[in-house]
C-alpha cells in the first residue's frame, strides 16, 4: 500500500511539475487546450466550447427583431435516412431550411436547442469582412487595398527585419489580400496540431503578440493559401481604424439591424482582450440564418451589394489589381463557393463555412437558405463537404417546388 502511495504522490509531483514548467514556456496555452479537448474526450476545439472562454456580448435591439415566419409543421418535417443518418453520425446540434423568408424546417438534436449557441468557428470570417465593408462605405477605411500597415505598422516587422524580401512582402500586403486568403502569411492551418500555430491563436492569452511574429513569406495576392491568420489581421486592423471593439460596432452596424432575436457573442483571447474574430462568433441557428437573409435580400441596406456581388465571385475568375497566379474557383471575398447539380439542374452556392460543419449556405436561385450546427462532418476532398452536399441536396429536393 505504501508503496502505491509513494507511486501516486510521485507521479503526481511530476505532472504538477509538468504542468508548472509548460505554464513558464511559450506554450502554456497548451494547459488550456488540453483540458478543454482531451481531457473531455476530444480531440479538436467544439462548437460549445464557448462557455469556457472568455467572451464580449453582441447585443441585438429587442425592439427590431424581425423573426422568420414559420410553417406550422417545421418541426415535423420528415427526412430521409440518409439524412437523418448524416446528421446522426457527425453529432449535429441543428439543420434549419429557409424558404422565401420562412422558416420550413427546424431540428434540433441533444444537447443543442434553439436558444442554444453555436461556435461559428470560420463562419466569422464572412462576418468579418461585411464589417470591414460596412467600414469603408462610412469612410473609416479608404478601400480594401488599403496597406495593412496603415493600422498595424508591426506587421511582419520582426521577420522583415532579418529578411528584405519578407520585409518588402510585409509593405504590399493590403486588406484586400488577407480577406481573399493571398496573403502569403507563415501560418499552417491545422486544426489538430497541439504545436500548431491554429492551436495557439485558440488558446492563446495574446492574439495580437502572437501575430506580431508571423512573417509574410510569399508575395501577396499572388497564391491562395486558407489561413486564419489573415482573417485575424483583417479584425485587429478594422478594431485599430474604427477605435472600438469589433463587437460594439458588430452590435450597432449589424447584429442589431438584421433582426436578430438573442444577443450574440465573440470570443476573446482573455478577459477584455481581443476578439477572435478568424473564429469563435457564438449564436443561435436561427440567427445565423438571418445572415444568409442578409446575403440573398442582397445587403438589406447594410452592406454593399455591389461589394456582395463581387464577394461571390470565385478569385479564378475575378479580375481585380493586385489579385493574380494561382487561384481557387471555391472561395472569393470571404465566401466559399460552390456549384451543386441536383435534379437536373446546377445551382450555385454562396456560404459561410465553418470547423466541424458550421453551415450558413445561401441558394439565391430557390431564394432558400440551408443552416447546420454541430459538431462534426464528412469530407468530399476537392470538393464542397460530403455532409454539406446532402444537406443542401435534402433541402432542394423537399423545399425547391413549394
Amino acid at each position: 500500500m505504501n508503496k502505491v502511495l509513494r507511486t501516486l504522490l510521485y507521479a503526481s509531483a511530476t505532472l504538477g511539475l509538468l504542468v508548472f514548467l509548460m505554464w513558464l514556456s511559450p506554450y502554456r496555452y497548451l494547459i488550456k487546450g488540453i483540458e478543454l479537448t482531451y481531457l473531455r474526450g476530444q480531440t479538436t476545439s467544439h462548437y460549445l466550447d464557448w462557455k469556457d472562454f472568455d467572451t464580449r456580448e453582441i447585443a441585438n435591439d429587442p425592439k427590431a427583431i424581425r423573426p422568420f415566419a414559420v410553417a406550422e409543421d417545421r418541426f415535423e418535417q420528415p427526412i430521409s435516412e440518409e439524412l437523418q443518418t448524416m446528421l446522426e453520425s457527425t453529432n449535429s446540434g441543428s439543420y434549419l431550411v429557409v424558404l422565401r423568408d420562412t422558416l420550413v424546417m427546424e431540428r434540433y438534436f441533444d444537447p443543442f436547442g434553439e436558444e442554444e449557441k453555436a461556435n461559428s468557428f470560420s463562419m466569422a470570417k464572412t462576418i468579418t469582412a461585411m464589417l470591414v465593408q460596412i467600414a469603408i462605405q462610412q469612410g473609416k477605411i479608404p478601400s480594401w487595398d488599403e496597406p495593412v500597415r496603415t493600422y498595424l505598422p508591426w506587421v511582419g516587422e520582426l521577420a522583415g527585419q532579418k529578411n528584405p524580401e519578407y520585409e518588402a512582402h510585409a509593405k504590399a500586403l493590403t486588406l484586400r489580400h488577407l480577406i481573399t486568403m493571398t496573403a502569403g502569411l507563415e501560418w499552417n492551418e491545422s486544426y489538430t496540431a497541439p504545436m500548431g500555430i491554429t492551436a495557439r491563436a485558440y488558446y492563446g492569452s495574446d492574439i495580437e503578440a502572437t501575430m506580431r511574429e508571423i512573417a509574410v513569406v510569399r508575395q501577396p495576392g499572388t497564391h491562395y493559401e486558407y489561413q486564419s491568420g489573415a482573417t485575424q489581421l483583417v479584425g485587429l486592423a478594422l478594431s485599430q481604424a474604427l477605435g472600438e471593439s469589433l463587437s460594439a460596432f458588430a452590435s450597432r452596424e449589424l447584429w442589431s439591424k438584421i433582426g436578430a432575436e438573442a444577443p450574440a457573442l465573440w470570443q476573446l483571447d482573455r478577459e477584455n482582450g481581443k476578439e477572435l474574430n478568424y473564429c469563435c462568433f457564438d449564436a443561435r441557428s436561427r440567427d445565423f440564418a438571418k445572415l444568409g437573409r442578409l446575403v440573398l435580400h442582397h445587403g438589406e441596406g447594410l452592406v454593399d451589394s455591389a461589394f456582395l456581388a463581387m464577394a461571390q465571385i470565385p478569385l479564378d475568375e475575378i479580375k481585380l489589381p493586385g489579385l493574380g497566379g494561382e487561384m481557387t474557383h471555391k472561395y472569393g471575398h470571404s465566401f466559399w463557393l460552390f456549384d451543386l447539380e441536383e435534379g437536373g439542374k446546377t445551382y450555385k452556392l454562396s456560404c459561410f463555412q465553418g470547423h466541424l460543419g458550421q453551415f450558413v449556405i445561401c441558394i439565391p436561385e430557390l431564394d432558400m437558405i440551408v443552416v447546420r450546427n454541430g459538431n462534426g462532418f464528412q469530407r468530399d476532398p476537392g470538393n464542397m463537404h460530403a455532409c454539406a452536399q446532402l444537406y443542401t441536396r435534402e433541402a432542394i429536393r423537399r423545399f425547391a417546388g413549394r
